[in-house]
């Protein structure tokens, strides 16, 4: 595990940003093992901290579903990025995190209406494996409620809420005789929320005046809208600065970091901002995935023309197989709007444009998919036949995206500075 808390970690980050040298940190949503190796990779090259961020629907104890990313529980999780670290001699800082814990977080959970009490218990068994397995952050968003959905759940329900989770989960790590570790509030939501400073100001003293109560710590990170917002694979919010430097100032008064969500396919225009913004971290995911599917369908192409050519006897399936899959699994309803949210699979594959757009959007959920790795694996071989390295290839076109970040987010070496600050 990192040598250096969390919270260390982002207190000497925000020290560092009040004296000009700060970074805008970046957490990745962990959508396949490429995806690791190509992060640490980044990471190592330019010293910056990792933060790997998992959904509930990404990662989870067995008993509560798994997870669709490469069928990792929290256990196999937290064995494949430290695999991945000495795999690739990293030697930096490095987090694990849970993005978006606790009730209703599970598609299924959410989709069923389970009662408050019911998604409560849920949340704390996933809460609970998390701090087993060792994750340096938790974040604590009881926000999903399927009973108010389309509404924002109202501040003083969310909070006693959050509060109600973050005494259990202190209880249990501090049953266990773990260490300290870091907490995330808050919430996204762009039809309200925490959307205001004003709104933000009310969260923080009620938050900061029952932790404090409770004897609990404040969180290392508070979640705060900035505009953005993924529609597919665009970023259709608008990245307002402003509000973004308003709620950034509001939580590092508290000493907590502003961390941004839905931070996927944004302009330079846009990820410029967010260092003077003050925006302590945002959050990465879908943008990564569909990186890695564009990667396979540029190889299948090769493939494919290399067959036609003569030069290989055989193609995989690599593109049909995972369009099927990724249509097949469904996950791209979340992102339908009006009566495009009832369209049949039938309707869709009648739909080229749609069923592309799809492909592109919803390809990573399937990687995992026995038929879609075969196919995958296949391909991979016939164009190792011909001296073209596929894995490296798609690694390293993973590394490019990560790397547009790295750069407008003044990244480079900020791991060396924040070991070397002192207060």
């Amino acid at each position: 595990m990192s040598k250096m808390p969390i919270k260390t970690m982002v207190h000497n980050l925000l020290k560092l940003t009040e004296k000009g040298e700060g970074a805008t940190l970046l957490g990745i949503g962990p959508m396949s093992p490429r995806l690791l190796r190509a992060s640490f990779e980044v990471a190592k090259d330019k010293d910056f901290p990792l933060l790997f961020i998992a959904s509930r629907n990404q990662v989870d104890a067995d008993e509560l579903g798994g997870g669709y990313v490469n069928g990792w529980n929290q256990k196999t999780f937290m064995k494949a990025i430290r695999d991945t670290a000495a795999a690739t001699h990293f030697d930096g800082l490095y987090y694990v995190c849970r993005d978006h814990g606790g009730p209703w977080q599970r598609d299924k959970e959410r989709n069923d209406h389970l009662p408050e009490k019911e998604a409560m218990d849920l949340g704390k068994k996933s809460f609970l494996e998390d701090i087993k397995a060792g994750f340096d952050l938790l974040m604590l968003d009881p926000t999903k409620d399927p009973f108010v959905m389309g509404k924002v759940i109202p501040l003083n329900r969310a909070l006693d809420l959050t509060i109600e989770l973050y005494q259990y989960c202190e209880d249990q790590r501090k049953a266990l005789g773990l260490p300290p570790i870091g907490y995330e509030v808050g919430t996204e939501e762009t039809n309200g929320g925490l959307t205001t400073p004003e709104t933000y100001t009310k969260f923080l003293n009620r938050l900061e005046e029952e932790l404090t109560r409770r004897g609990l710590p404040m969180p290392t990170f508070m979640v705060g809208q900035t505009g953005t917002l993924v529609r597919y694979t665009e970023q259709a919010g608008t990245f307002n600065y402003q509000n973004a430097s308003a709620l950034a100032e509001l939580a590092n008064q508290y000493g907590i970091g502003l961390k941004e969500h839905n931070g996927d396919y944004m302009s330079d225009y846009q990820l410029l901002q967010h260092i003077p913004a003050k925006i302590t971290a945002t959050n990465v995911a879908p943008q990564f995935g569909t990186e890695e599917t564009r990667a396979y369908l540029v190889l299948a192409e090769v493939e494919r023309t290399l067959k036609e050519q003569g030069v290989i006897e055989n193609a995989s399936n690599t593109k049909a197989v995972l369009q099927n899959h990724a249509i097949d699994c469904q996950r791209w309803r979340k992102w339908l709007e009006g009566d495009q949210k009832n369209i049949s699979i039938e309707q869709v594959k009648a739909d080229t444009e749609l069923t592309a757009k799809i492909l592109d959007n919803a390809g990573h959920y399937t990687f995992n998919d026995e038929e879609v790795k075969a196919e995958i694996n296949q391909m991979l071989t016939h164009l190792s036949s011909q001296s073209i390295d596929g894995d490296r290839f798609v690694v390293d076109r993973i590394k490019r995206s990560i790397n547009n970040f790295v750069e407008a987010y003044n990244l480079e070496g900020v791991t060396s500075r924040i070991r070397n600050y002192k207060d």
